[in-house]
């Protein structure tokens, strides 16, 4: 569970049911500072705002609770129709993560308190898509779950989607908070999936997240509460005898979930990638880092949005493929791969 320095709470946050959850949570804790906005100047309430490295520290170790204004929701393709807009930002500390460069001047992570709001757009959305399943993605720029004990937002969002026939929910998560989820009534509309790595990567790169014991077990309890349950391993690093410790990952995981699932689990794996704007930020705030970073390394590969990414070679990334296939269809013969990339 996250327990913050500093929670911040914006103008008429106190006015939802979620802002109260978490006020009441910590009125008592004399170690987590709270503070009042009578405008929503966050920034100016968090340290160090000057030096993105000491700034992004201070952040890391900051809550706010807000209003979420606009209600028109981003999309989430391919993985979703819609981003939930439930959170925001992550106390992960995470050296390669893509957040560092989309909400590098936001490292802190906060919690929109007006979710009936936002459950009242999703049906809309729900609603203009009829006949069809609208799905929508919880943790596209988040990790919820660290802040699920005292907010109650997931909860929410999830008995929402239980009585909905044509929504559906997913999130992941790197954290292991999942014992208030445990016994919802969910029917099965609510996806939970774990990004899952190496141990050596999560000592190394993962700073500030579950272990992966922790993380094990909590996919363990989801499963035995009959969720749909996927897993994300990711980002996959290719040193030296990564197969060795990617298998152990699999096999270790396989020895948790219960047999015979009434919800077959699935798979989406993908490759350590990274921006020329990602790596100048990760060496900023993180100088002495060991990513694998060098460009000439890597191959250069155009992307959508207009920016290119430094990804493993061709030969590497098909051994890769190769690989990961094999184990998970071994391993796990009644499981989904969706994608290796």
């Amino acid at each position: 569970m996250f327990i913050p320095k500093r929670i911040i709470f914006e103008k008429g946050s106190l006015d939802y049911e979620i802002g109260q959850n978490v006020y009441n949570f910590f009125k008592d804790n004399k170690n987590v500072e709270k503070i009042m906005l009578k405008s929503n100047k966050v920034k100016q309430n968090i340290p160090n705002s000057d030096d993105l490295r000491k700034f992004y520290k201070e952040g890391k170790r900051t809550l706010v609770v807000g209003v979420k204004k606009g209600l028109k929701f981003q999309s989430c393709k391919p993985s979703a129709h819609y981003q939930l807009p439930l959170y925001s930002g992550c106390m992960g500390q995470c050296q390669y993560c893509y957040l560092n460069t989309n909400l590098g001047d936001k490292p802190y992570a906060k919690i929109n308190s007006n979710i009936d709001d936002i459950l009242n757009q999703a049906q809309k959305y729900i609603d203009e898509g009829l006949p069809d399943i609208t799905i929508f993605e919880g943790s596209a720029t988040s990790d919820p779950l660290p802040m699920e004990p005292y907010s109650g937002s997931l909860k929410k969002a999830i008995e929402f989607f239980a009585q909905n026939p044509n929504g559906r929910f997913r999130f992941v998560s790197k954290f292991d908070d999942v014992e208030t989820l445990l016994d919802i009534k969910h029917d099965g509309k609510t996806e939970v999936r774990f990004t899952l790595n190496t141990d050596r990567v999560i000592r190394e790169y993962e700073n500030a997240t579950a272990s992966i014991d922790l993380r094990l077990e909590a996919c363990k309890k989801i499963a035995n509460a009959c969720y749909p349950l996927g897993f994300i391993i990711a980002p996959v690093f290719l040193y030296n005898n990564y197969k060795e410790d990617y298998k152990k990952l699999l096999l270790s995981l396989r020895e948790k979930l219960p047999e015979n699932m009434i919800n077959p689990p699935s798979f989406e794996v993908i490759s350590h990638r990274y921006t020329t704007r990602a790596k100048n930020v990760i060496m900023e705030v993180f100088p002495e880092n060991t990513l694998p970073m060098d460009n000439e390394q890597r191959k250069y590969k155009y992307g959508q949005f207009g920016y290119g990414k430094y990804i493993y070679n061709k030969d590497e990334l098909a051994d890769m493929k190769e690989f990961f296939q094999k184990e998970i269809s071994e391993i796990f013969p009644e499981s989904e791969v969706k994608y290796i990339i």
